[in-house]
């Protein structure tokens, strides 16, 4: 149940908070007084968007708190999902701050949360039906949720949505890989022709470079050749050659080596310059003995580097392992046509396997509304029966959709008849106002418990209800408030004297500006205010007689 709402700053409310007491509370007050705004702070606290125009002070942040005891542990599971403390005892305190800056913080239990768990947490601990939720009464989506809370669907529900999911996903899936495999088939034949132009140049990672050195070499051949020789001749050869003079220079130092540490040091150096540049000169030979100008290997080599070349260009790539990632590549798609037309088949069978297995669960689901629809005819009547439309019958006409939805493959439709005799219609063509805010009464009446909500708040449901009805109305929440708590505002004494609390939305002149203020009413005052609903201010003695009267039916 709702427990305390402390609201601070809020439109025509400086300060206020607010004891509620389980069973059924009343508000009243004249019209423009203030009631709507209880239930707009109390639509922040269940994720509505916030707007710095609700203020009362601009310069000031606004607060709406509100605290709510539950009986059941059943939101435990969304607590943890969302990393929110969770206390055992089932208490639960949500705050909503909206600064001036136009910024809005959310926490529950101290905890900050975003909005949309503000909205999730809504549905489970409180239930608002303003004067423009009849209108659900022409939604179809509606009419499926009321069978599927009378016939306590939700399990047959979350089954059949299970697999509604599925068989979605699978033929999603379906889809993706036909028009891929289409795709494919028409790019098969230019994907054949470059797989195979690459496949045939026989292309070997790291060969471009090796080719490339091999055709500098090819076409400076007569000029390297002719330089090496030379060099051997310096280094080598000659009479004068650098070996020859090392050799006199290595010899003199021998000479003087004894005579000097330093230089005997200098003489061993000499020595291994002199192995060095042999061995530099010995390399040269070989290098050179390998240098052979070939016209025909010289063409080999342009012509498979200009292949090379081409390819590159022609793919937009500049290495050879390029190329073979292109080659790859293209041999998977090819490769895939025949794995894709495998995988096909397999989700072909898989699809119908998952609809076959949704139809099952969706004729599950007809069955149990339509047997819920029974249960809707039959339960409904004498709770029309005692808003005053005894000769009035209200049934679900459940048919088979076209196709399957999320919410079944049913299409329901709520026929209403008034009239003793006549042809029960579409209620939303049939009803007046006054009539459809009693049947959405007797409806959330046969819903609240089944629906396991702790708080339910009527927004003047009661419009277009007058006289005997309107007690019999009063009676209907009366009997509702055994099992949960019921919030009406209303502006029906016969309505609010059924309450077990009664609060009183009036304004005043505070320091220059108006204010809204909310008031709880002990029993006198509960007489004069019903007195004064029922006549005017001040009551005469038999509107305070007939307040005391109905406050003791």
């Amino acid at each position: 149940m709702l427990s305390q709402l402390h609201i601070e700053n809020y439109a025509l409310i400086r300060h206020s908070v607010i004891d509620f007491t389980d069973g059924f509370v009343a508000i009243t007050g004249e019209t423009g007084a203030g009631k709507s705004i209880l239930l707009g702070a109390l639509s922040l606290l269940l994720g509505q968007r916030a707007d710095t125009k609700i203020l009362h002070d601009p310069d000031k942040k606004c607060i709406v708190e509100a605290s709510f005891e539950l009986k059941s542990s059943n939101l435990k599971e969304l607590f943890a999902e969302n990393d929110v403390d969770f206390n055992d005892d089932g208490s639960i305190i949500i705050r909503r701050e909206i600064l001036p800056t136009a910024k809005s913080r959310a926490f529950v239990n101290d905890t900050p949360v975003a909005v949309a768990f503000l909205k999730e947490l809504g549905t489970h601990i409180i239930d608002i039906h303003s004067q423009h939720a009849n209108l659900l009464l022409a939604d179809s989506g509606f009419h499926i949720a009321l069978l599927d809370s009378l016939g306590n669907n939700k399990s047959l529900l979350s089954n059949y949505q299970e697999a509604y999911h599925r068989y979605c996903g699978l033929k999603q899936r379906l889809e993706f890989l036909t028009a891929q495999e289409q795709q494919n088939r028409k790019d098969y034949d230019y994907n054949k022709f470059l797989f195979d132009e690459l496949a045939s140049a026989n292309l070997i990672s790291g060969e471009q470079e090796e080719l490339e050195q091999e055709a500098s070499l090819l076409a400076n051949a007569e000029e390297i050749k002719q330089n090496l020789s030379q060099i051997e001749a310096i280094c080598q050869t000659d009479d004068d050659s650098a070996l020859s003079r090392l050799n006199t220079s290595k010899t003199m130092l021998g000479k003087l080596s004894s005579l000097n540490a330093q230089l005997s040091t200098l003489s061993d150096r000499m020595e291994s310059a002199i192995i060095e540049l042999d061995d530099i000169v010995s390399t040269l030979n070989s290098f050179n003995d390998e240098v052979v100008f070939s016209p025909e290997r010289q063409q080999q080599v342009d012509e498979r580097l200009d292949l090379i070349y081409r390819l590159q260009k022609k793919h937009g790539v500049e290495t050879v392992d390029a190329l073979l990632d292109i080659e790859h590549q293209l041999d998977g798609k090819l490769n895939q046509i025949d794995a894709g037309d495998r995988e096909i088949h397999e989700v072909m069978e898989a699809v119908d396997k998952a609809y076959k297995e949704l139809q099952r669960h969706g004729d599950m689901l007809s069955a149990a509304r339509k047997d819920a629809a029974t249960s809707l005819s039959k339960r409904i009547l004498p709770l029309l029966a005692d808003l005053g439309m005894a000769n009035a019958t209200l049934t679900a006409q459940v048919e088979q959709a076209s196709d399957f939805s999320l919410t079944g493959c049913d299409k329901v439709t709520l026929l209403f008849n008034a009239n003793k005799g006549g042809q029960p219609r579409d209620l939303t063509k049939v009803a007046s106002g006054g009539e459809m805010s009693r049947l959405m009464l007797a409806i959330k009446a046969l819903t609240a418990q089944s629906a396991l909500l702790p708080t339910i708040i009527f927004d003047e449901i009661d419009t277009g209800i007058s006289g005997d009805v309107s007690v019999k109305v009063g009676r209907i929440m009366q009997r509702m408030a055994s099992t949960m708590q019921v919030i009406a505002i209303t502006h029906l004494p016969q309505i609010a004297a059924r309450a077990n609390q009664h609060f009183k939305v009036y304004k005043a002149d505070d320091e220059g500006l108006t204010a809204s203020n909310i008031k709880a009413l002990g029993n006198e005052e509960r007489r004069h205010e019903i007195a004064v609903m029922l006549s005017a201010e001040p009551p005469s003695d038999a509107a305070l007689q007939t307040a005391s009267e109905l406050m003791n039916l």
